[in-house]
């Protein structure tokens, strides 16, 4: 009984890929977690997690684990800015330690502790797909202006987490992936206050960029595993 399960499912991307999971009916069930864990998109089933409370990560490993193996694990969870208390700094003289541990438990230990206790329900000889939502923000290689300390410090903390994870992975689990994926600049409530700024790219609705990525996901193959991947398929440096 292969399942997938959206982390994230009460955000715009995560709502619009949990949606495009279940009408591609490829799962028998499809699982969305949010924090309230109370409602989630048609056809799917709704579960309760925090992303900074690992025991509840664990409880929602062991109800889905129950129901049968994984082959798809999407973590569409993330935080930019929440408030005057917590922005993009633009310059070094405006970072804070409560800023960097905001974004590091969200951004980057948060999908950790997902991968901790979703990793070992993947099956082992068949293809599955373990991906995150991460920034080309968070890429050392393209970073070009600079600023937004915490949050680009973060993504790139993701990267390295899912390229660990995809070569410990790889020994076990031949056929498996894991892949840190570029969503586009999308009309959410997390990038509305930046959307009129910056390097000008297409906007996405959460629907089109749920479509562009799953596509991406669908073309991934184990050698693609512990890399990065831009909405439109093109390879992103970490």
């Amino acid at each position: 009984m292969s399942q997938a399960v959206i982390f994230g499912a009460s955000g715009g991307i995560g709502a619009a890929l949990a949606s495009a999971v279940a009408a591609s009916g490829r799962h028998a069930k499809v699982w969305a977690g949010s924090r309230a864990g109370r409602s989630a998109p048609a056809g799917t089933a709704p579960f309760a997690f925090d992303l900074t409370d690992e025991a509840s990560i664990a409880a929602a490993a062991a109800q889905i684990g129950a129901a049968g193996p994984v082959t798809l694990a999407i973590v569409a969870t993330g935080v930019l800015s929440d408030g005057p208390g917590f922005q993009p700094e633009k310059s070094y003289k405006a970072q804070d330690p409560a800023a960097y541990a905001r974004a590091f438990a969200t951004n980057a230990t948060g999908p950790a502790m997902i991968g901790k206790h979703f990793l070992p329900l993947l099956p082992r000889r068949e293809r599955a797909v373990f991906a995150a939502l991460s920034a080309r923000v968070g890429s050392i290689g393209d970073n070009r202006l600079g600023g937004w300390h915490a949050y680009r410090a973060s993504k790139a903390a993701l990267n390295m987490i899912l390229r660990n994870f995809a070569i410990e992975l790889g020994r076990s689990h031949q056929q498996a992936v894991v892949a840190a994926l570029h969503p586009g600049t999308v009309q959410t409530d997390l990038s509305a206050p930046f959307t009129g700024s910056g390097e000008g790219r297409q906007l996405f609705t959460p629907a089109e960029s749920a479509a562009h990525l799953m596509s991406v996901i669908d073309r991934l193959s184990p050698a693609d595993s512990g890399q990065a991947f831009a909405w439109d398929g093109q390879p992103i440096a970490f």
